[in-house]
């Protein structure tokens, strides 16, 4: 079973009006409809296919398991990549925060508010690209790349270097 996200799921993440907790979010945000219960378990820990369910009876969430036929694409409308339909801006908006609400941290609470507030494109590149710099000060090393590999997963291409260069060695 590979739990993915319905028009509700997508809808909440992105509006953060939703009656969500953190866990939930986080369990959202995973369902991909390419990880397995399995490994969105090991992720989050024991009690996940409760949380799953509980977001399945909310509406947002779908369980299938894997058709045994797929049916064929429409010639006449193009596909994109299956890499560039999970990658955006928003998705890594989503994910840094969230990744920066789970540490206790100064810093990380002004990081946050800075991505929060950013509108433009530039503006939230740079905030993603700020905040990323300064986990590693925040967290261990393996966490911060574990980030830094989830992100190059989800970024746009033209972003990645932007965000994911090395930060400047302090003077």
């Amino acid at each position: 079973m590979q739990p993915h996200k319905t028009e509700l799921g997508r809808t909440a993440l992105q509006s953060h009006r939703a009656a969500l907790d953190l866990r939930q979010r986080r369990a959202l945000i995973l369902c991909d409809g390419k990880r397995s219960l399995a490994e969105i378990s090991g992720m989050l820990g024991e009690d996940t296919s409760t949380l799953i369910a509980q977001l399945q009876r909310d509406g947002y969430l779908l369980a299938e398991t894997a058709p045994t036929h797929a049916p064929p694409p429409a010639a006449d409308v193009p596909t994109p990549a299956a890499s560039e339909r999970r990658r955006s801006m928003v998705a890594a908006r989503i994910y840094v925060l969230d990744i920066l609400a789970l540490q206790r941290n100064p810093t990380a609470a002004q990081l946050h508010r800075l991505l929060q507030a950013a509108r433009e494109e530039a503006d939230t590149v740079n905030a993603l690209k700020l905040a990323l710099n300064h986990l590693p000060a925040m967290t261990s090393a393996g966490y911060t790349e574990r980030v830094r590999g989830r992100l190059l997963e989800v970024l746009p291409e033209a972003h990645l270097a932007a965000v994911l260069e090395a930060a400047p060695l302090p003077a």
